[in-house]
């Protein structure tokens, strides 16, 4: 493990910058959904997870209650995580087809996920003023991972929240519209568009696995055509 990405891992853990995060964290923790009342709740904040020298590198908006908030691993112990490690494991980009806890043997391969918001909001609506906290620990968090080629963003709010991140700190301008394989250049990164594999998107069949498996090989492919950026 790095060791300076582990000393930015605790100050992320220990991190209470924002109070109504902190509180309803809590208050989740307390108030555990019923078929999860035996466990203790993980209730930090929540970093990614994955390979550090990765070239695609996948971002939700926010912890989900009670998957990573209760796990305490991105994309970790709930229903969109079960679909999402499906489509990673037949795309090659996961050595498991399921994300259950955080010691459940799981292996990223050149991929990294992570969240745009490190707690989960309630209502899973972030203020603009819990982002902007939250943006320095993105960078620097974005900072680590320097083989970056590739961000696929897991649903329209990730998406907006990523265009507003590029916009707020390195000068991004020009209209960006969400939508699925949708394609955008910043920089020497390719963002790309994907629906969120929740499982209303699944149920309506708006997102499928021959859909999302497509998307994750030509992420591969275009991360392999990419320059390296400096």
């Amino acid at each position: 493990m790095n060791k300076a990405y582990s000393i930015f891992q605790k100050k992320v853990f220990n991190c209470k910058k924002c109070p109504r995060l902190v509180s309803f964290k809590k208050k989740i923790t307390k108030e555990k959904r019923k078929s999860f009342s035996n466990e203790t709740y993980w209730g930090k904040p929540v970093t990614g997870y994955g390979d550090l020298n990765a070239k695609i590198v996948l971002i939700g908006l926010a912890p989900a209650a009670h998957g990573a908030t209760r796990t305490g691993r991105v994309f970790t112990g709930d229903k969109s995580s079960d679909f999402l490690f499906k489509c990673l494991h037949k795309s090659g980009l996961s050595n498991q087809s399921f994300s259950n806890y955080r010691n459940d043997n799981l292996k990223l391969k050149n991929t990294y996920i992570t969240l745009a918001l490190k707690c989960v909001p309630p209502q899973d609506k972030p203020t603009l003023n819990e982002l902007k906290n939250c943006s320095k620990i993105f960078d620097t968090e974005l900072k680590f991972l320097k083989k970056k080629k590739i961000i696929i963003a897991l649903g329209k709010i990730a998406f907006d929240a990523c265009i507003k991140f590029y916009k707020d700190n390195y000068k991004l301008s020009g209209k960006f519209t969400f939508g699925h394989n949708a394609q955008y250049k910043i920089g020497d990164i390719v963002l790309l568009g994907c629906y969120h594999p929740s499982p209303r998107n699944v149920n309506t069949k708006r997102i499928d696995i021959p859909k999302m498996v497509s998307l994750f090989k030509k992420a591969v492919s275009l991360a392999e055509k990419q320059r390296i950026p400096n």
